[in-house]
């Protein structure tokens, strides 16, 4: 059986910094677990702007469509603003979602005993929160055409489309399904069927392939009310579908329920392969945050996790994946802090390194 292959995309800011310990930790698995990795590293965003003159080569891009699965770190930063719209730090990465037909973007939401006080929420509303929000990455308003400025008479117009096709809806909600058949069986879809013809035809579509899910609970809400819902009582979910503008959105809101946002991985996944393992790319929710970076600070367990989702959705280690999420737990548990997270007394602070190090003490303690 041939060596699982990852191309490893740090990016700008602290994304290097984060990704310098998640590599640590795949060296530990190979190390230890006999979990080996074909590792590339390649450059994406600002720095690969910096070196090829485009945010993403074609030559990283076949390698991405190659590999089992790709860990990216963040992109983007201030020096970029003035570059064109077409070249952004950002569009590698639109790229990378849009070619390799990442299609459906999971991003949980989990709030650890030892954070809880970090929510904006009182701690009994968020403690022991797990939710998955299954969004919608490939269509929607983020690529539907026409789009674009134009003058209109005297003033200029913005204009973005809201499409999707009956096929872009249903993998979406399959994906969805599946993950709600291994948790807790109970999925709500948001959109706005109400004022828009794209959500009547969203909700049908998910309601068609329900049939296929007798087992799961289906509810339906409207995106906006999905959104108070989040902040009014938010473990009333397990798994929420929805589009990728509110995805966009929803995601976010209930990222911050979490008291964090240095905390949340996320996996974006695709079609089988070949081996039939799906097309995935993994990555931390936070940004660059080039206002920290090259100064220790910033918070690796994002990044980490998301290696702990790729080992559970792309290589079938779901308990190895388990003894990762565990360790980072237990290390909170035991005070240890990155500066995002220094509001309590009493606790270790650590620099993004030294969290890499007090994980992998916790790996060595799982043993």
């Amino acid at each position: 059986m041939s060596t699982p292959s990852l191309l490893i995309l740090p990016g700008d800011g602290i994304g290097p910094e984060v990704m310098a310990e998640v590599v640590r930790i795949i060296d530990w698995f190979g190390e230890k677990r006999g979990l080996k990795f074909d590792v590339t590293t390649a450059l994406v965003g600002g720095a690969a702007y910096d070196k090829h003159g485009v945010p993403l080569s074609d030559e990283t891009m076949a390698k991405a469509q190659e590999v089992d699965a790709v860990l990216l770190g963040a992109v983007g930063g201030p020096k970029y603003d003035v570059l064109d719209f077409s070249v952004k730090p950002e569009r590698g990465l639109l790229r990378l979602r849009k070619e390799m037909d990442l299609f459906a973007n999971l991003r949980p939401a989990q709030c650890f005993d030892a954070l809880a006080d970090f929510s904006s929420l009182k701690k009994d509303v968020v403690a022991g929160l797990d939710i998955m929000i299954v969004r919608e990455l490939t269509s929607g308003i983020y690529f539907g055409e026409p789009r674009g400025i134009i003058t209109e008479g005297n003033e200029r117009v913005g204009i973005n489309t809201q499409r999707y096709t009956e096929s872009e809806i249903r993998r979406a909600a399959i994906a969805a399904f599946e993950l709600a058949m291994k948790r807790n069986k109970k999925l709500c879809s948001m959109e706005k069927a109400n004022v828009m013809e794209s959500g009547i035809l969203w909700r049908d579509v998910v309601t068609e392939v329900s049939a296929d899910y007798p087992e799961v609970e289906l509810s339906h809400m409207y995106a906006d009310n999905g959104a108070m819902q989040l902040v009014r009582a938010p473990k009333q979910f397990d798994v929420i579908v929805t589009d990728n503008l509110f995805g966009d959105v929803l995601s976010d809101c209930a990222a911050m329920l979490t008291g964090s946002l240095g905390m949340l991985p996320s996996a974006s996944l695709g079609a089988p392969m070949a081996n039939g393992r799906p097309k995935a790319m993994y990555e931390p929710v936070h940004g660059s945050a080039p206002d920290i970076a090259g100064q220790g600070k910033a918070n690796p367990i994002a990044c980490i996790l998301s290696f702990a989702m790729a080992l559970r959705y792309s290589f079938d280690e779901g308990a190895e994946a388990t003894r990762l999420e565990q360790s980072i737990e237990n290390v909170l548990a035991d005070g240890v802090r990155t500066a995002d997270l220094l509001a309590d007394e009493g606790v270790t602070p650590v620099s993004t390194s030294g969290m890499g190090d007090a994980i992998l003490a916790a790996l060595d303690a799982s043993l």
